[in-house]
């Protein structure tokens, strides 16, 4: 099954500046999660995000966060993001069957947001590449975990020709010269 831009909506988990310090190649990690949600903007596909206790934690990467919308941002105390109401309540309003992860880590608040979105019955795609954690060998295992629980595991790349489907939509050209250089 492909993505559907109209089924889609994007989910950013916990990637707060404070603990960004130890994440396995912090930079890539915000810069493909950035690269996503400016894409979901040129695709009108919503996004909502995550932040871990941020009272204690902080905020979101500041240019994450303001791509995100600050409105659109929902702190929690459960791991999995769909289990606190506040962003849950903002993710039924968007009524999307297809969620779209990315953010860390990979071991925890990804790897459990992944799996009880399943278990809701939802679609649930993995960015492979805009995920991360302290130790890579976690992100890998999470990986393999999170796609036995019947999660699609793909690239940035993939969601962008999915979501656009043909050379001549609309936003082809966008995509070709922002997104792909």
């Amino acid at each position: 099954m492909l993505m559907d831009k109209e089924k889609s909506i994007v989910a950013v988990i916990d990637v707060q500046a404070r603990l960004l310090g130890g994440v396995h190649e912090a930079d890539k990690l915000v810069n493909n999660c950035s690269w996503l949600v400016r894409l979901a903007k040129l695709m009108d596909v919503p996004v909502v995000g995550s932040e871990q206790y941020p009272d204690g934690l902080g905020p979101t990467e500041e240019g994450l966060r303001e791509l995100v919308g600050p409105a659109n941002i929902y702190g929690k105390a459960h791991f999995s993001c769909i289990d606190d109401p506040g962003f849950e309540n903002a993710f039924q309003t968007h009524d999307r069957k297809q969620v779209v992860l990315c953010g860390m880590e990979s071991q925890a608040c990804v790897m459990q947001s992944a799996i009880r979105l399943l278990e809701k019955g939802l679609e649930v795609f993995v960015v492979a590449d805009a995920i991360s954690a302290r130790n890579p060998y976690d992100t890998e295992v999470a990986l393999r975990r999170m796609e036995q629980a019947g999660a699609r595991i793909v690239t940035k790349e993939m969601v962008g020709f999915e979501w656009i489907r043909r050379s001549d939509a609309a936003q082809f050209k966008t995509f070709s010269k922002e997104f792909l250089r």
